[in-house]
């Protein structure tokens, strides 16, 4: 096998990091993070943050543990075939598949929508009104665009997306920072009463939002063959990436609560934005600078998510369980770009259908990433019983207590999802984009399974299991 049949190891401990947090932190800290305060009050919003990433916590330790185990691309396709067969391997990686695909689409969405606070009134040229907004020729347009350049990034290498992934994930650090800095000296404490807004049921609303703000930790198993270090290194900036975003989100809200009152709160658009150019003498330039970081997290976050998608559809080509014309790789650029294009088709059309889709896209996608995390903890479970003698660098105490954990946790936020609950997914649009998915799942598995054979997938997959025994 030469170098162009296979992924290049381009990714180091910095690489890494910047590739799992700038993924996780993306655009929400700048446009929804005065919502979540709004919705719970500052110190129940708070809570609920703390709450959902040690959900995140537990079921990032189990991954840790199995990455490091098993650093192959494709990460949950791998583990959950290993521990429980071909169908459910499948399942699985098309379920995080639909979640990557929607931050992607959602991405191209949000870009747009950040933008108004540059340029504002730049929305011009009337296409039509979906669930009552009216989509514009040039709000579609920057988000189209920037969908294709985000594309041609992946498309040209992982070692051009982590340089830029890098990059921006400074311009993020600095504008936070100086959120954080600038409420510090000018902010006070008597902005944050009400402390707490509705009781517990505040702190269970932005709980739900949680989930889909902490994803993109699991992005580094997809690229483990990509990762140049030491296998237990990778269960570890797992970890490490995991618990600075969860104290970033945390910090942001404290810094936003201080320095804004509740009705500048209410009244702002982005309050990111304000509590900064606040902080900093109502300057504008401030402002913009943030939310300038704002669109490097919607970038970031948009690269990992390609990197994570893509790496997932090439591992399921490459065991025939989809066409396995996806699961080449580019000559030159040693990418999975028939994946990648694939993924770009399927997510530059979403600023057509305007604002709304954000909140579909996060509620559709939210739901496959939940039910694959779900299934990487059996699969943690099922492992430590089944494959008792598996090298596990990074391995966690007490035996599958922690596994039990997370799995009861992870079935405890499915649940919120499903009809007769006050969170369940809306009726048609969010099931119907679940309704698709799984639909084009299941034609695309059966071909595949009728023109490769499921002798040839088995075969293809315990070799590459067994690599590491």
């Amino acid at each position: 096998m030469n170098d162009s049949d296979k992924l290049l190891k381009s990714l180091g401990k910095k690489e890494t990091f910047a590739l799992a947090f700038g993924a996780m932190i993306g655009w929400g800290w700048v446009v929804t993070s005065g919502l979540w305060i709004t919705e719970a009050g500052a110190l129940g919003a708070i809570i609920a943050f703390l709450l959902g990433g040690l959900l995140v916590v537990f079921v990032g330790l189990t991954y840790a543990e199995l990455s490091s185990a098993l650093p192959f691309v494709g990460g949950e396709h791998v583990y959950t075939y290993k521990a429980m067969g071909r169908v459910t391997s499948f399942i699985a990686t098309w379920a995080i598949i639909l979640g990557y695909v929607s931050v992607i689409a959602f991405e191209a969405v949000a870009l747009p929508t950040v933008f108004e606070y540059l340029v504002p009134n730049y929305s011009q040229g009337y296409l039509y009104t979906i669930a009552g907004w009216d989509v514009t020729l040039t709000w579609a347009g920057v988000g189209i665009i920037g969908s294709v350049l985000v594309a041609w990034i992946n498309y040209r290498g992982i070692k051009l997306s982590s340089i830029i992934n890098f990059i921006l994930t400074i311009l993020i650090l600095i504008a936070g920072i100086m959120l954080i800095t600038g409420s510090t000296f000018s902010g006070n404490m008597s902005n944050m009463n009400p402390l707490f807004e509705t009781g517990m049921t505040g702190i269970m609303t932005v709980l739900m939002m949680t989930s889909f703000m902490f994803v993109g930790f699991d992005v580094i198993p997809q690229a483990a063959e990509e990762i140049n270090l030491p296998n237990k290194k990778i269960g570890q900036l797992l970890i490490l990436s995991v618990v600075v975003a969860v104290i970033w989100y945390i910090a942001i809200i404290f810094g936003v609560s201080r320095m804004l009152t509740p009705s500048e709160i209410n009244a702002s658009n982005l309050v990111t934005a304000d509590a900064v150019a606040k902080a900093f003498g109502n300057s504008e330039m401030m402002g913009n600078f943030l939310v300038l970081g704002g669109i490097g997290g919607i970038l970031t976050s948009w690269i990992g998510f390609y990197v994570g998608g893509s790496r997932a559809i090439y591992a399921l080509a490459k065991a025939g369980m989809l066409p396995k014309s996806l699961g080449q790789l580019h000559p030159k650029y040693n990418t999975p770009h028939k994946a990648i294009l694939l993924i770009a088709v399927l997510s530059t059309a979403a600023p057509l259908l305007g604002r709304p889709a954000l909140v579909w896209l996060v509620n559709a996608g939210g739901l496959g990433l939940v039910v694959a995390w779900l299934m990487v903890t059996i699969s943690f479970i099922i492992l430590r019983k089944k494959a008792p003698e598996m090298q596990r660098p990074f391995r966690l105490p007490g035996g599958t207590t922690i596994g039990w954990i997370a799995t009861i946790m992870a079935i405890g936020v499915t649940i919120l999802y499903l009809p007769g609950m006050p969170s369940a997914l809306i009726w048609p649009y969010e099931w119907l984009i679940i309704g698709t998915w799984i639909i084009l799942g299941f034609v695309l598995y059966n071909y595949s399974m009728r023109k490769y054979g499921k002798k040839n997938t088995d075969d293809y997959m315990k070799k590459e299991v067994n690599k590491s025994a």
